[in-house]
């Protein structure tokens, strides 16, 4: 697996979960913003999460 892209309630949290799943360092990796994430009306109507893209670098 070279890439994952992974969801959170923050891009710092996306990042998080997908250096965990790879098994490797933040140092091992590029992150690609993909969607920031969007709270929506009063923290609930239309809020999305977070998407980012972690690749490994070779």
């Amino acid at each position: 697996m070279d890439s994952i892209e992974v969801e959170g309630k923050t891009s710092q949290e996306a990042i998080k979960f997908a250096l965990k799943q790879l098994g490797v360092t933040r140092n091992q990796v590029k992150v690609e913003i993909l969607a920031e994430e969007n709270r929506g009306l009063f923290g609930m109507k239309g809020a999305r999460p977070a998407r980012v893209k972690v690749t490994l670098k070779k």
